[in-house]
């Protein structure tokens, strides 16, 4: 048997020379979205960047950055992303990744759900033009939060710790020049450790992923005398041992 999709949505199937128009069966469409743990530094902790829900269901809510596939407009998924960041969240060409799909038939209230989770990393600085309406809370505090968005930045965290420790991602929450203690501290942020200094230091040396940012110091109030700053030789950089 032979079938031929034609445009209006039914097909032909050709079975010994016949054909023979069918219908196509009718299957409810699930809501699909994308939500996004943007996570960035605040007051010296890893903060999720929260908005308020406009509408029903909890309406006035804090939850995650999210918003429906657009199929008229998204090419993918990775568009939706980065059409929402840019319009809830006024920032652009950060660092991303996908997490995982989450979807049941319980997760939303309204209906069948299906949610492609990102989870993204944003310097501080980056939010100034588009943080007014975003609150900002500890990654590990963040409260009860509507939908499954509490098991989606439980699982965006462990990502995070899970590949920070052997990659330059969570430099992506630093500014493009930064110095080397903010580099260290940034990893023991997001792993939740203390890391001896000399031990970093030796590391990144050996694995080679900074590069010195010529003709440009920093007076810090940690250190009297101007401080070399760096840059990553690479957006994300992905080494073999344990920082």
């Amino acid at each position: 048997m032979q079938i031929v999709f034609s445009p209006i949505g039914r097909y032909e199937a050709t079975k010994g020379g016949r054909n023979i128009l069918m219908a196509e069966a009718e299957f409810a469409r699930p809501i699909v979205t994308v939500d996004i743990v943007l996570l960035t530094l605040h007051e010296g902790k890893l903060c999720v960047a929260l908005l308020e829900r406009p509408a029903e269901p909890f309406v006035g809510d804090p939850a995650l950055i999210g918003g429906y596939v657009h199929t008229d407009e998204d090419a993918d998924a990775e568009a939706a992303v980065r059409r929402i960041l840019l319009s809830k969240a006024g920032v652009e060409g950060i660092f991303f990744e996908q997490l995982r799909t989450f979807a049941s038939a319980r997760r939303d209230p309204r209906d069948w759900s299906v949610s492609i989770a990102y989870f993204a990393l944003v310097p501080r600085g980056a939010l100034a033009g588009g943080a007014s309406l975003l609150e900002l809370r500890p990654v590990e505090a963040a409260g009860k939060l509507p939908f499954d968005h509490n098991e989606i930045v439980d699982a965006a965290l462990e990502r995070l710790r899970g590949k920070g420790a052997y990659s330059t991602i969570p430099a992506r929450l630093l500014p493009a020049v930064f110095t080397m203690s903010e580099l260290q501290a940034i990893y023991e942020t997001v792993m939740g450790e203390r890391l001896d200094q000399s031990a970093f230091r030796r590391k990144i040396n050996d694995l080679d992923l900074l590069e010195v940012v010529e003709g440009e110091k920093r007076q810090t109030e940690r250190v009297r005398r101007p401080t070399t700053l760096y840059r990553l030789k690479t957006p994300v950089a992905v080494f073999d041992r344990r920082i």
